[in-house]
């Protein structure tokens, strides 16, 4: 059995969300609380990667924007990059977005629906999963789960606004491009 290849559209497609994850980390990172891990925009960018991408071109362009960060190049919010933001206290959040990418894509394509409801709903779904994986990691990292798990509600606020406004950017993405995208009433994916 082959390996299914990307064709040019998809692979531009995967360059361009990851391109764009990159573009979130402008904004930068909100210290607050003693946990280590800013309050960024950037984690919006794997849930509308999966929103928009599906699970298979959404994860890969995670995976792209994480490789080219772990390569040195400073595309994390705060101009951070390399191998330490994996290893200090956010790198369960980073390596989290890769489930989270594939988790909403999952949903979208599974329902084959693309609407608000649904969006939402994958949205919030690849949220739980970045926060298990973050959670999880700072609990090992700081050596204790349940205070790591307090330090992270200050970022709950903020990310509910996110899902909110990923699966609103989504709706309006495949409204503008009907049958185009995973999920979309005339395409199988």
């Amino acid at each position: 059995m082959s390996r299914p290849t990307l064709p040019a559209g998809d692979l531009a497609r995967t360059v361009v969300f990851a391109a764009f994850i990159a573009v979130l980390g402008l904004f930068p990172g909100l210290y607050v609380g003693g946990s280590g891990v800013p309050i960024v925009l950037q984690n919006a960018g794997p849930l509308l990667a999966g929103c928009v991408l599906g699970a298979r071109r959404g994860t890969a362009s995670v995976v792209l924007f994480l490789a080219l960060t772990a390569i040195g190049l400073p595309l994390l919010s705060g101009g951070r990059g390399g191998i330490a933001p994996f290893l200090g206290p956010s790198g369960g959040f980073l390596i989290g977005w890769i489930p989270s990418a594939l988790v909403v894509g999952l949903i979208v394509a599974r329902l084959k629906r693309a609407n608000l409801p649904v969006l939402l709903l994958a949205a919030a779904a690849g949220l739980v999963v970045d926060y298990l994986f973050g959670v999880t990691y700072l609990g090992v990292y700081t050596g204790n789960l349940g205070t790591a798990a307090v330090q992270s509600l200050v970022f709950l606020p903020g990310d509910a606004a996110k899902v909110v406004a990923v699966a609103l950017i989504g709706a309006v993405v495949h409204r503008a491009l009907p049958g185009k995208l995973v999920g979309s009433a005339s395409r199988s994916e």
